[in-house]
C-alpha cells in the first residue's frame, strides 16, 4: 500500500526533479525496511521446527527479571532493531511527517518485536523475554532518532549521489536492494567467501568434490573469480556512466572487505580480522580484478548478461565445492547467544541470494 501511495502521488502531481528523487529514496526505503523487517522475522523465529503447544504465550510480559541474561544479548537486541526504526521512519515520513513517523515506527517495531517474542512460546529452541522486548523497542527508537536527527542530510547526500551515480534502469532500487543483502552475506566467516547459491543445507545428498588442500584451493578461487565478476557487474550496472563503475565497484567491495572481516572478528576474536585473506583468497582476487576491469567497459546489456552467466557459474561451483573441516571447528567456537541464530539467517540469505537476483538480473536484460 505504501508503494503504490507514493506512485500515485507522483503521477496524479506530474512532480519530476527532486520530487521525485524523494519519491524514490522513499522506495528504496520501503524496499530496505521491508527486507529487514523479514530478515528480523526469520532470525527471531530460527529454526521454525518442533513446535509444540504451550501456555499463556502473553505471560512473559509479566514475568521478573530474567535470570540468564547478557551484555552482549542485550546490545545485541538493541542493535538489531535500530535498522528497523531508521527504516520505518524513513519510509513513513513522507506520509505521516516527522513526528508522527516516529511514532508510527516505533509502534510498529515495538509490536512486531511483541509477536515474535509471544510467537517465540512455541518454539522449545527460543526464550520469550520482556527484556529483549525492552531492549528490541529501545533499538527501534534509537533508530527514529538517527533517522530525526540525521535523516534529512542523509537523504539529501543520496539525493545527489542517485542523481550523479545510480543508473535510471528499470527496479534499480530493487537491485540495491539485492546488493545489501549480499552484504549480510558476509558476516557468516564459515562461508565461502562469495560463496552464495550453497543449496547443501537444503539437499544434503547433493554429491561434492572430496576433501584436500589442493582441490579445495582451486575450487574456491574458481568461485571466488565467478563470483566476484558477477557482483562487481552487477553493482557496475547499477551505476550511471560506464566510468563512474571504476570507483563505485572497488568501495563497494572494500564494504564487503569490511563487513567480512567485522563477522571474522565477532565468531574467532579480534585476531581474526583479516583471517579470510588466504592464499586462495589472494589468487582468486588477483585473477578476477584485472577481468571485472575489462568486463566494465562491455556496454550494459553485456554486464548483466555476464553477471546472470557468473552468477550460474558460480552457484553450480560453489556446490561442488568440498566441506572444509575448519569451517565447522570454527562454527563450534561461537559462543555469542543471538548471533548463532543470526549465523542461521546470514545462512540463509546466502542461500537464497543467487536465485533471487538472477530473476531481477533477466527483467533487466530485457529491459535495457
Amino acid at each position: 500500500m505504501i508503494f503504490r501511495a507514493y506512485q500515485t502521488q507522483d503521477a496524479v502531481s506530474g512532480n519530476i526533479g527532486v520530487p521525485a528523487q524523494k519519491a524514490a529514496t522513499d522506495l528504496l526505503s520501503c524496499y530496505l525496511a521491508a527486507a529487514w523487517v523479514a530478515l528480523t522475522l526469520y532470525g527471531s523465529l530460527y529454526p521454525f521446527s518442533d513446535w509444540q503447544m504451550a501456555g499463556d504465550p502473553l505471560a512473559f510480559v509479566e514475568w521478573a527479571w530474567p535470570r540468564y541474561w547478557s551484555v552482549f544479548d542485550c546490545a545485541a537486541n538493541v542493535v538489531v532493531y535500530v535498522p528497523t526504526g531508521f527504516l520505518l521512519m524513513m519510509a513513513l515520513r513522507r506520509l505521516l511527517g516527522r513526528g508522527g513517523a516516529a511514532v508510527a515506527a516505533i509502534f510498529l517495531a515495538s509490536l512486531l518485536s511483541f509477536t515474535l517474542e509471544a510467537l517465540q512460546a512455541w518454539l522449545p529452541s527460543r526464550f520469550s523475554s520482556n527484556l529483549d522486548w525492552a531492549c528490541n523497542t529501545l533499538g527501534a527508537s534509537l533508530g527514529c532518532g538517527v533517522a530525526g536527527c540525521a535523516g534529512e542530510h542523509l537523504s539529501r547526500w543520496w539525493h545527489g549521489f542517485r542523481a550523479s551515480s545510480i543508473a535510471s534502469l528499470p527496479y534499480v532500487d530493487i537491485g540495491l536492494t539485492l546488493l545489501g543483502l549480499w552484504l549480510l552475506t558476509l558476516l557468516s566467516p564459515e562461508i565461502l567467501l562469495f560463496g552464495v547459491g550453497d543449496l547443501r543445507q537444503i539437499l544434503p545428498s547433493l554429491p561434492t568434490l572430496p576433501y584436500d588442500p589442493e582441490t579445495y584451493h582451486s575450487v574456491e578461487c574458481a568461485v571466488i573469480v565467478s563470483n566476484f565478476l558477477a557482483i562487481g557487474l552487477f553493482c557496475g550496472a547499477m551505476t550511471r556512466g560506464r566510468w563512474r563503475a571504476y570507483w563505485v565497484t572497488p568501495c563497494f567491495f572494500l564494504l564487503a572487505a569490511l563487513a567480512r572481516s567485522l563477522g571474522a572478528a565477532t565468531l574467532m576474536g579480534a585476531d581474526a580480522f583479516f583471517a579470510w585473506w588466504t592464499p586462495s583468497v589472494r589468487a582468486g582476487l588477483m585473477l578476477a580484478a584485472p577481468l571485472l576491469a575489462l568486463a566494465l567497459l562491455l556496454p550494459p546489456l553485456w554486464r548483466l548478461t555476464l553477471a546472470a552467466l557468473g552468477l550460474l557459474a558460480g552457484a553450480m561451483l560453489v556446490n561442488l565445492t568440498p566441506q572444509n573441516p575448519y569451517s565447522y571447528t570454527a562454527l563450534m567456537l561461537w559462543k555469542q547467544g543471538h548471533f548463532l541464530n543470526f549465523n542461521g539467517l546470514t545462512r540463509w540469505v546466502a542461500t537464497v541470494w543467487p536465485f533471487l537476483a538472477l530473476p531481477y538480473l533477466f527483467v533487466s536484460v530485457r529491459k535495457v
